[in-house]
């Protein structure tokens, strides 16, 4: 199977394959504040993630590009989404791209489309400091993610093995740029010593990918003949992931993801410690079922309930979210009093 034919053996499996029915943000209930004291129409959702001025806490996540004009078309409208409301986009992984140049326009639409906004580009760890510039000239980012996915590459027939130059090449490549990288999980979330040591390189910036969202496991999985289903539900999921590095790492810059079904789940990401959220599979689903139209709605929607949140606790900047008090429960509370003391 061709690197292009994955991408979109990728997106039907991650469109088709079944969420888990407990959501760990369901572990979190902040605690209600019932004198209001703003005015909803004044609320600025505005926000900075260390360099980056961002106009939403939400973002569009990695997602796609690569498998030729369906996954153009999906980076096309989710560019002009994201446009449209103001928001941040990453695109998926550019390997494919600087491997075979043909695929190229699938990213290069991004910015095409969307000529002002702020765009993150996206390599894999395998990557060299020179493909990483060469992703991030493709789309004139703002940022770079490298995401790191073991588990998905032991479980896909024809991912990597060899992981044991990892850490120098991340290092090399956030050596080499002069914009900020983020390290990004894909579905298995960071602990704190992941955190740890990519902090000791010097990194800054997080994105914990955790457990909740897509399930690279159960899509790679899907691939297979004889699949590695014992793996399913290995992670640590995406709440835990944020307290384990933002408790003990709180100078970093910390992004939600993975599970993030609407704005109150994003919140609840900010409240726990994380600067800002992504979302990728709902919004494609979306794109896939409804259309671009009901993307912008959605996006629109969801910074409504970041508003109504900011309402209910009293608060009137996003970074002052983090401040904010909570009650565990479940999995989230038995780990925290494990984990976080």
């Amino acid at each position: 199977m061709s690197r292009s034919e994955r991408k979109i053996d990728h997106i039907r499996h991650a469109l088709g394959h079944e969420r888990e029915h407990h959501n760990h943000f369901d572990d979190v209930t902040i605690v209600h504040q019932s004198l209001a004291r703003q005015d909803f129409d004044k609320l600025n959702i505005n926000t900075k993630v260390g360099e980056l001025s961002l106009s939403s806490p939400l973002f569009v996540n990695a997602m796609t590009g690569g498998g030729g004009e369906k996954t153009k078309q999906i980076n096309r409208d989710l560019a002009l989404a994201a446009r449209e409301t103001g928001i941040g986009m990453a695109v998926g992984s550019q390997m494919s791209a600087i491997k075979n140049p043909e695929e190229r326009m699938t990213y290069e639409v991004v910015r095409e489309m969307n000529p002002d906004g702020i765009l993150f580009a996206n390599v894999g760890s395998e990557a060299t400091p020179d493909q990483a510039k060469e992703a991030v000239k493709m789309l004139d980012a703002d940022a770079l993610q490298i995401h790191i996915n073991t588990l998905q590459e032991l479980i896909m027939p024809e991912g990597d093995r060899d992981f044991t130059s990892r850490l120098k090449r991340i290092d090399d490549i956030h050596k080499a740029l002069d914009i900020p990288v983020i390290i990004k999980e894909v579905g298995y979330g960071m602990s704190r010593e992941t955190v740890q040591t990519l902090n000791e390189i010097g990194i800054q910036y997080i994105d914990v990918g955790g457990l909740g969202g897509t399930n690279f496991s159960k899509v790679e999985n899907l691939r297979r003949d004889k699949p590695f289903a014992s793996f399913n539900n290995w992670g640590i999921p995406t709440p835990i992931s944020v307290l384990e590095a933002s408790h003990h790492f709180p100078e970093l810059h910390i992004i939600g993801s993975g599970g993030v079904r609407h704005g109150l789940d994003g919140v609840k990401a900010l409240v726990l410690g994380a600067d800002a959220f992504g979302m990728a599979g709902n919004l494609l689903r979306v794109l896939i079922n409804a259309g671009r139209e009901e993307v912008i709605a959605e996006i629109e929607h969801i910074h409504k309930e970041i508003r109504m949140a900011m309402m209910l606790m009293n608060v009137e900047e996003v970074n002052e979210f983090k401040a904010q008090p909570y009650v565990l429960h479940g999995l989230t509370k038995d780990w925290t009093e494990q984990r976080l003391r």
